[in-house]
């Protein structure tokens, strides 16, 4: 970081020590409320203190981080900054001759810092973190009941369609199991079964009490029936217990993996994985963004002093993640794509950033 001077650097210490220090304690407490929560099924699963502490702990605090980071992001800024305009730092380093965008480089410089370890964070380490923590959970925690699916459609390689009425996670079978072959917009034949149940050994699907029409020319039809039949399609078992959370645990490959075969399917849980995706990429762009909206909150004295500055930061921090959640759920209407909604919080607070920033050396 060649060109910051000892000023910069004083800012950018303060910065990172502050961001830390107040996620540790944050952390800390939020450890403290989630072990007198668990402690019941820790004891009655006999959880090894090691598991519970490497396992689960271990792995949830990069994900919690990662989380809230935006809004611990923008607390920071308004506090240290809050302190240093009360104390008139921030006047005396105005007044020698350094302007108001210079003394911005050191807090772009930080929240660049923090985008990178968040999005280190979101690609390559909370996924994993996930996938250890999960399989703790299932383990020594409760488990979340799983719903069973009703009217599941998926298009697989080709034009093969299957159609399943309704799939049963205690046997890990589907009912009224239809897999349609199409050509060129006819259908070519249609495989019915009362039942298909996965068999883990083999991979493959046992159907019972099937029968295949396959389409001819005219009333040239032919039936073929049976009481059991085994078949392997690109469909697995997984396909259905796929959710939000088992999609948390993919990295970013498998992620994008994920996404083509649910696209060539037509499956609508794509819209968890394109969210997913695109979470990933603007949380961490945040950082700069709040930054931008936190100096410029701060750097002038309040009446209220800091805690008027802290009281904003904390509103607007909530209304960022809360709009962050909500944005979501024009995704899951279908009035915005993943990658226009999940930005759409980042875009509206851009412009609040530049307005303020603009403001703000007046």
């Amino acid at each position: 970081m060649m060109g910051l001077k000892r000023l910069d650097w004083y800012i950018i210490g303060k910065f990172m020590s502050t961001f830390f220090l107040s996620i540790l304690l944050i952390i800390g407490i939020v450890i403290i409320f989630d072990v007198s929560e668990k402690i019941d099924d820790f004891v009655q699963k006999e959880a090894p203190l090691k598991e519970i502490v490497v396992d689960y702990y271990l792995n949830f605090v990069p994900y919690f981080m990662n989380m809230y980071s935006p809004m611990f992001v923008f607390l920071t800024v308004i506090f240290f900054t809050s302190k240093m305009t009360a104390h008139s730092e921030i006047i005396a380093i105005l007044s020698c001759g350094t302007s108001y965008h210079r003394m911005m480089v050191p807090y772009l410089v930080s929240a660049a810092l923090l985008a990178l370890l968040s999005l280190g964070l979101g690609l390559w380490v909370i996924p994993k973190a996930n996938d250890t923590r999960v399989q703790f959970e299932q383990k020594y925690i409760k488990r979340m009941k799983v719903k069973n699916g009703r009217d599941i459609h998926y298009k697989l390689e080709g034009d093969k369609f299957v159609y399943v009425e309704s799939f049963s996670t205690w046997n890990n079978t589907a009912y009224n199991f239809t897999l349609e072959q199409l050509s060129e917009g006819k259908m070519v034949s249609k495989l019915s079964a009362e039942s298909a149940q996965w068999d883990s050994l083999s991979g493959s699907w046992k159907l019972k009490n099937w029968f295949i029409r396959e389409y001819g020319e005219g009333l040239q039809d032919r039936i073929v029936s049976g009481k059991q039949m085994d078949t392997t399609l690109s469909l697995t078992v997984e396909d259905f217990y796929r959710n939000r959370f088992t999609i948390e645990r993919l990295n970013q490959r498998d992620l994008d993996k994920l996404i083509k075969t649910q696209i060539s399917r037509g499956d609508a849980n794509v819209r968890d994985a394109q969210i997913e995706k695109n979470n990933r990429y603007s949380m961490p762009f945040s950082a700069f963004i709040l930054t931008i909206i936190g100096v410029s909150l701060s750097t002038k004295k309040r009446r209220g002093g800091i805690g008027w500055n802290i009281a904003i930061g904390i509103a607007l921090g909530f209304s960022y993640i809360l709009f962050m959640k909500f944005s979501e759920m024009f995704v899951f209407t279908g009035a915005l794509p993943a990658s226009v909604a999940i930005w759409l919080p980042n875009i509206i607070y851009t412009g609040i950033a530049a307005v303020l920033y603009m403001i703000a050396p007046k």
